[in-house]
């Protein structure tokens, strides 16, 4: 169901047993797309966008509608500093007063300014309730800003005449025009998989700029290719690149490839690189599992590693990571606090945390709230 959010493929009952819920074959039911509400301005090229599907499926799709006109309470919406673009915080009127809801947020990214403008102007509510995140409470303190990254993996790129590989969140997007721009400076060019070339591309309906100008889109060796690759391929012809062009001249090039796309390197073959990992720690023990095969992998193909390293800890190989590679996507402890003292609500409601907590041990001057399963909660 998580992948059927713009977008759903009808069931139906088997006709074999009608205990049994199947899909309903392409040839005779479209996908039913759902009705979104916007907040902001919709633009032509965003709306053909929505109407197209990259499948053999096809979709009846619906319309994207300015929510201002198809709501009847008082909203307003906020965009975000986070790694994620589009971030947006909310603020509802309601006959108790104005709620306003963080959603995720930092204020030591690039676009910390947002963030900012955020704080104001939901101060300047004086909203009843805050709903706030937690995402990074009882984490370590770690205080990077995107420039630091920047800095930090420019370095390491500067460093290696080899290949470049850079493992970052795929859809940590700011990340990727961070090394964007590294691999400009460093005199390579960006190679992508398809997959994040198909939402790159998609990315300019909302934001007008086109990235692909400056990216090659890797061509990775498989027999059957889905519908939306093909379609890459098709548009972005002369931007592919064979794994075995990459083999003649790895120090032309600077990879963007996750723990997945390790398997990619049997193909390519490389001697030797530089491995970046600008990403979040392990937070668990399939975690660990993951960068100790991601360890094995890169020692085998001879690559220094940054950004983490594997240590011995209480007779367990460990994951160590390095300051300075990545900037989290949440907002601090400290920041959490100033963001809800400067918005002054009359209720803290947390949310999205493993520590609610801390927001009653360090906010003893205001009424926290803290949500239990099945439980209502009355605002008078």
């Amino acid at each position: 169901m998580e992948s059927e959010v713009a977008y759903a493929a009808p069931r139906k009952v088997s006709e074999e047993d009608a205990r049994i819920i199947e899909t309903a074959h392409y040839r005779k039911a479209p996908y039913t797309g759902r009705e979104f509400l916007i907040a902001g301005e919709c633009n032509g090229d965003l709306k053909n966008y929505w109407c197209t599907c990259p499948q053999s499926r096809e979709l009846q799709h619906k319309e994207i509608k300015p929510a201002e006109d198809e709501l009847d309470f008082e909203f307003k919406s906020f965009e975000l500093d986070h790694s994620i673009y589009g971030a947006t915080a909310y603020a509802i009127n309601t006959s108790a007063g104005w709620i306003v809801y963080t959603g995720d947020l930092r204020s030591h990214g690039r676009f910390r300014d947002k963030t900012e403008r955020f704080v104001k102007e939901a101060g300047s509510l004086d909203p009843e309730v805050l709903i706030i995140e937690g995402t990074r409470i009882g984490r370590q303190e770690k205080e990077e800003s995107e420039e630091e990254v920047y800095k930090t993996c420019l370095g390491a790129a500067l460093d290696e005449k080899d290949l470049i590989i850079a493992d970052f969140s795929p859809r940590n997007f700011e990340r990727l025009d961070t090394f964007m721009g590294i691999a400009k400076e460093a005199g390579r060019k960006l190679v992508v998989p398809a997959k994040d070339a198909y939402v790159l591309d998609a990315m300019k309906c909302v934001d007008s700029r086109d990235r692909m100008p400056d990216l090659l889109i890797y061509k990775d060796l498989k027999a059957r290719r889905d519908a939306y690759e093909k379609q890459i391929h098709e548009d972005f012809t002369e931007q592919l690149l064979d794994p075995e062009d990459i083999a003649k001249a790895p120090e032309s090039y600077l990879l963007c490839f996750s723990f997945w796309g390790m398997k990619h390197l049997l193909d390519i073959k490389p001697v030797r690189g530089t491995y970046i990992y600008s990403s979040s720690e392990a937070y668990n023990e399939e975690q660990v599992i993951d960068f100790r095969r991601l360890w094995n992998w890169l020692q085998f193909f001879n690559f220094k590693v940054r950004g983490f390293k594997m240590v011995e800890k209480e007779g367990k190989e460990l994951p160590e990571f390095e300051k300075g590679y990545h900037a989290s996507g949440h907002a601090s402890a400290g920041e959490l606090l100033r963001i809800v003292r400067e918005i002054d609500p009359g209720i803290v409601l947390p949310v999205h945390t493993e520590h609610p907590e801390f927001f009653v041990e360090n906010l003893k001057e205001y009424q926290v709230v803290l949500a239990e399963e099945g439980k209502r909660i009355e605002i008078n």
